[in-house]
């Protein structure tokens, strides 16, 4: 009998969509660690996301050894799969999978199979900060995206005494406070589903000032830049 498993998903598109990597580590009991991972021709990041968190709950139901009194933690920086399985899909299920922009709701195969397997087990959610140092959540990420190049690492399965690093260490390298002090790449800001990017903090304030629900932000790169509209495009699109 198994008393508690924590678990690190993350998943991977080269170009997004294109040749697509997913992974997760699983931690039974503070004892046992166990590494998988999966390749796909054709997928998206987000539709990766879901499939290693799916991926994980399969291997959970196929142990004897766990029941829904079993405390299971998923740990994910995908915002998209939080919010969806925690806040939206109950939504999406009584709107009969219309999302909040009038259009039918993305991936819905893979959020009905995530729902399914949800209701199994007692699962407590958590969202972590992305590439931020967490030792589980960049091993996720390391295997989704060495099964999405193609160039599959060697997956561990044995005891956590024998592992290269704490995984259980939760501790961030303080990438949140050097953000704060990088130059801008750009900022971007959105309302009412309409995102625009800003060279100057004072063209981006001008546009949101006084505006309910506005977002904004700043991008420190192209690739964070990138990352940022599609987080907010994903969130729109619920």
């Amino acid at each position: 009998m198994h008393n508690n498993i924590i678990i690190f998903t993350d998943g991977s598109a080269l170009n997004n969509p294109g040749k697509a990597g997913w992974g997760a580590v699983l931690v039974f009991d503070k004892k046992e660690i166990l590494e998988i991972g999966g390749f796909e021709k054709k997928s998206t990041n987000n539709r990766m996301e879901m499939t290693s968190a799916i991926e994980s709950l399969r291997i959970l139901e196929k142990n004897k050894g766990i029941n829904n009194k079993t405390q299971i933690i998923i740990n994910t920086d995908s915002s998209y799969l939080f919010n969806g399985i925690t806040k939206w899909v109950s939504g999406w299920v009584l709107k009969n999978w219309i999302g909040a922009n009038k259009n039918p709701v993305l991936n819905k195969d893979l959020w009905e199979k995530l729902m399914v397997l949800n209701n199994k087990f007692k699962i407590e959610w958590k969202l972590l900060p992305g590439h931020s140092g967490i030792i589980g959540n960049e091993r996720a990420d390391e295997i989704a995206t060495s099964f999405a190049s193609e160039d599959q690492l060697i997956l561990y399965k044995g005891t956590i005494e024998k592992y290269k690093k704490n995984i259980l260490d939760f501790k961030t390298n303080g990438t949140n406070d050097r953000r704060k002090k990088m130059k801008a790449y750009s900022y971007l800001s959105m309302i009412e589903g309409i995102i625009k990017k800003h060279k100057t903090w004072a063209e981006c304030e001008s546009r949101i000032k006084g505006k309910k629900d506005a977002k904004f932000r700043k991008s420190i790169d192209k690739d964070d830049e990138k990352k940022i509209i599609d987080g907010w495009r994903n969130e729109n699109c619920r």
